[in-house]
């Protein structure tokens, strides 16, 4: 008769011991929780959009025009399918990032819009598209205004147990760059797609960037 390992009986009563007093998570706990923190920490975005920007004097009028929901379609989607990796990743053995793939869509579908714009542009006049009034403004105002968001998501993430924390943390980067990104419609007049393919996503990587690197140190548990 084969004895049994002392060490194996002693780790499957520590395992009992401490699964023991262990809540269910509701369903949908995560994401509330991740939704949660994003609206907080939008709600102080649009908040510096005022303080610091102010909203496009014709906001209205731009409501009804393309080049305004081209802007927000591809911010929102990128935001929704970032939100989508970080509830996740939030999960012990949440995967990978490879569960971005689907980013590939509004990007290329925003490059194709892109490179129409310029096909129906003199070339003359490419460069002030693609620079726009506000290129060497634009990625550093939503990476400040991606900061609340990302701390509203830290805040999240407090009571969940991500195991792979810098993937985790480039999700949660993403995310809050690209909700940022939204926001920043709200005061940004700009119009060409390529431009916002060019310095709006230069906006959210930075952020995406910014999290993939603190994230091993934030959330860690």
């Amino acid at each position: 008769m084969m004895a049994h390992d002392p060490d194996t009986n002693s780790t499957e009563r520590l395992i009992a011991a401490l699964s023991a007093d262990v809540r269910a998570i509701p369903p949908r706990f995560i994401g509330r929780r991740i939704a949660l923190g994003i609206a907080g920490g939008g709600v102080v975005s649009i908040g510096l959009v005022f303080a610091l920007f102010g909203m496009r004097p014709d906001f209205p009028q731009a409501m009804f025009g393309f080049s305004f929901w081209m802007k927000w379609a591809y911010t929102l989607s990128l935001g929704l399918i970032a939100v989508t990796a970080t509830v996740r990743l939030a999960r012990p053995e949440g995967g990978s990032l490879r569960m971005l793939w689907p980013l590939a869509l509004p990007i290329l579908l925003l490059a194709a819009l892109a490179i129409e714009e310029m096909i129906r542009t003199p070339m003359r006049d490419w460069l002030s598209m693609w620079l726009g009034g506000s290129w060497n403004r634009c990625p550093w105002r939503v990476l400040l205004l991606a900061v609340p968001i990302f701390l509203g998501l830290l805040w999240s993430f407090r009571k969940l147990a991500p195991t792979n924390l810098r993937a985790a943390g480039a999700a949660a980067g993403l995310a809050a760059g690209a909700w940022a990104a939204t926001i920043y419609c709200l005061h940004c007049d700009e119009y060409a797609a390529v431009f916002v393919l060019t310095w709006y996503s230069l906006g959210i990587l930075l952020a995406t960037g910014l999290g993939a690197l603190i994230g091993p140190r934030v959330l860690r548990w």
